[in-house]
């Protein structure tokens, strides 16, 4: 049956802000040297101290450029970055992007074998590297690293909060034909590549199911969507300045805490690790405007005994996602602050944000209305018709950030969109209802999925991790609450016959084996793991009775 496409109600949609964007038809190298043309001078990026002007990013992305270009990087071809924020990371993006190509951004926290999967499935010869992460790359099989300081040009006196532990790594012991950034930068610069709006420039990984992480292919033009998207929704100029705590290998902060700012000309403070005293004083000392966090981020803060309503004297808008803000804690906030806690949501296929709340009139614990553009629906899981407000179905979007489909994965492809009448849906695998003025809410996931302070964990790929461990026959992993992170995982275990072993022991081995935000902090041995008639383990079954046990404990 062919349906009609929906008309969200408008009723509480900010005044003035159109409902429709018109978007570059160019790529993200263009917009930063617009800002660049306009702004030279200006800082453009402030790192614990170090300032660097739209001019000299610019600069520094072009001569980069020449000596990717010099490994043979082109357009299409795909570039690893695997380093915490910093000046480095963003140099390195817009150097891939001035050269046509697509970069690939990765959490440092994984081991070399999890690189390793990427280098593969993404075709990825060339990366730049943290020096702190030099040897995991070599490991893992990068042909060529180009190896940053991510701290160089730091200085904890200037910045007036410590530099972050581990990351002021000198670059030394480099193999043959690998080349510390700094030398790199001394590169002629690159002419730029012809580049359009559909063009691919980002492959942010997510995973699934099948536990096998899934490239999402993004153009310049789903990128932009959700860059001046975002730039309108929160009013964003010049003169506004962002405190990006959130990783740049995220796609909020890639979007919110870092490109949404250099569209507008604004100043990027980097912090390349969460801490929250620093960001107190940052935000003090850098007079920060705009915020973009995790609702677990939040709640730190604001638990801090140093933490005072006039640290956040000149921020204007807190945004956030990844998971619900407790309503108490929004209204805290509210009552210290007089700042409404603005959550979305979205998903590495779309970007970032779909979804928002709108500043005149927010409400707690909700994703928002749908944005510029969008199209999002609740359909029902059997039928796929479409679902009147207040019932719980999936939840659909169609719009210009959604990305081109996975790489190389057509089945996966095909199977995570829908048709409707005709037009093309991203099924996001939540649930959820409309209301009847149109904001949406979040109820449960039809995908198996840990989110552990807005970083997603995927059981599926963990129990693939846990069996290699020489104790264990079978492991179950779930989720359950978790004060501080919202979830956490657990793993059920049933060892193999005659194995003993201690739940310390499988983490700190776990920890050699997989990211850190991957490793379960729950550990329990148990004699079997109860099934589906299938015979597939009754996952959501164990996960109920956790936390209904919990719930009553």
């Amino acid at each position: 049956m062919t349906q009609e496409p929906s008309t969200p109600p408008t009723r509480y949609w900010p005044p003035h802000k159109p409902r429709s964007l018109t978007l570059p038809q160019t790529g993200l190298m263009h917009t930063l040297r617009v800002s660049a043309e306009r702004y030279p001078d200006k800082v453009a990026l402030w790192h614990y101290g170090r300032a660097l002007t739209y001019r000299e990013l610019l600069e520094h992305a072009e001569r980069l450029a020449g000596h990717l270009a010099a490994q043979g990087i082109g357009k299409g071809d795909r570039v690893a970055l695997w380093l915490q924020n910093s000046p480095a990371w963003v140099i390195s993006a817009f150097a891939v992007w001035q050269l046509g190509g697509v970069v690939v951004p990765l959490a440092p926290m994984l081991q070399a074998r999890e690189f390793g999967f990427f280098l593969q499935d993404a075709g990825i010869r060339v990366g730049v590297v943290g020096a702190e992460l030099y040897e995991r790359a070599t490991q893992a099989g990068l042909e060529h690293a180009v190896v940053a300081n991510v701290m160089h040009g730091t200085d904890a006196q200037r910045a007036g909060v410590p530099l972050p532990d581990g990351l002021d790594v000198p670059v030394t012991g480099l193999r043959p034909g690998d080349v510390a950034l700094e030398d790199a930068l001394r590169a002629d610069p690159a002419p730029a590549a012809e580049v359009s709006a559909e063009d691919l420039c980002i492959m942010p990984y997510t995973s699934g199911t099948t536990g096998l992480p899934k490239g999402c292919m993004h153009t310049h033009r789903s990128v932009h969507a959700n860059v001046f998207g975002a730039g309108v929704w929160v009013e964003g100029s010049v003169e506004d300045v962002f405190l990006a705590a959130l990783p740049f290998f995220h796609v909020t902060g890639f979007i919110n805490s870092l490109l949404a700012g250099l569209a507008v000309g604004g100043r990027i403070v980097i912090m390349s690790r969460w801490d929250r005293e620093a960001a107190r004083v940052l935000m003090r000392g850098q007079c920060v405007t705009l915020w973009t966090n995790t609702p677990t981020m939040l709640i730190d803060l604001m638990a801090s005994p140093q933490f005072s309503p006039a640290d956040l004297g000149t921020v204007r808008n807190i945004t956030g996602g990844g998971a619900s803000l407790p309503q108490a804690v929004g209204q805290k906030l509210l009552d210290a602050t007089g700042i409404m806690f603005l959550e979305g949501y979205g998903l590495s296929e779309t970007m970032a944000q779909s979804h928002s709340n709108p500043r005149g009139r927010p409400k707690l614990q909700c994703l928002g209305v749908p944005l510029f553009n969008v199209d999002a629906r609740v359909i029902d899981l059997e039928s796929h018709e479409e679902l009147p407000p207040g019932q719980v179905g999936e939840i659909v979007i169609s719009g210009p950030q959604v990305m081109q489909g996975y790489w190389n994965r057509p089945l996966d492809t095909a199977s995570a969109f829908i048709e409707i009448g005709d037009q093309r849906f991203f099924r996001s695998g939540d649930l959820g209802y409309m209301d009847e003025e149109g904001y949406f809410f979040f109820s449960d996931r039809l995908k198996r999925m840990v989110n552990v302070s807005g970083m997603k964990v995927w059981p599926a790929e963990v129990e693939n991790l846990l069996h290699g461990h020489p104790a264990v026959q079978e492991a179950c992993v779930i989720g359950v609450p978790d004060e501080r992170s919202g979830e956490r995982a657990r793993a059920l275990i049933v060892l193999r016959p005659g194995q003993q072993v201690e739940p310390g022991d499988v983490e700190a081995w776990a920890r050699e084996q997989m990211a850190s935000y991957k490793v379960p902090r729950d550990y329990e041995f148990v004699d079997s793991l109860p099934r589906s008639p299938t015979g597939k383990v009754a996952w959501r079954q164990l996960q109920e009775a956790a936390r209904a046990k919990m719930t009553q404990g």
